[in-house]
């Protein structure tokens, strides 16, 4: 394939999962920073072996990428590194920029306990959480990202869900 076809398919098919990428890698870290430089990293291993993804649809394969440089990072990482927290509120721009004081407040102090939720749940069930429910990615495709096999995913996204729902206390503490 000619470099230029290349550089375009990429652009295309891999380009746009960007915003994904670092979402994931910063839930994976907790740390804005690393996350960036993760992604950074992934993607220039995604274009170096670029030419191995012969599928359409990209995002699943960059995940993937993602998530082998976010372990292979944080292993060389103490981990008392891995735990710094991420402010969604003052960085994620996700709110109405109008909303009346009781409302704002409200929705920041919902946003919080999710977020600290989600955020204490252990990697496995976090990644799991994260690719579902925050990426919509299908059970096949958390699987193709977080190699393992399907019914694994559906058990870790069972018992993420389930420790959320014990941490907002939305049920009892059994099983």
């Amino acid at each position: 394939m000619a470099e230029d076809e290349r550089c375009r398919r990429f652009e295309r098919l891999i380009v746009p999962h960007l915003d994904a990428a670092y979402d994931l890698a910063r839930w994976l870290t907790r740390d804005p920073v690393a996350a960036e430089e993760i992604v950074q990293e992934a993607y220039l291993r995604a274009f170096r072996f670029f030419d191995s993804f012969h599928g359409e649809e990209g995002r699943a394969w960059v995940l993937a990428i993602v998530r082998n440089t976010c372990f292979s990072t944080l292993d060389k990482e103490p981990p008392a590194s891995r735990f710094e927290t991420f402010d969604e509120i003052a960085h994620s721009g996700a709110f109405d920029p109008m909303p009346s004081a009781e409302d704002a407040a409200l929705a920041r102090e919902s946003t919080a306990q999710v977020r600290d939720a989600v955020a204490a749940l252990p990697l496995e069930f976090r990644e799991t959480v994260v690719l579902r429910e925050l990426h919509g990615l299908s059970y096949k495709e958390i699987a193709a990202v977080t190699d393992a096999p399907i019914g694994t995913v559906m058990s870790r996204l069972a018992r993420g869900r389930l420790l959320l729902a014990r941490a907002l206390g939305g049920r009892p503490d059994k099983e």
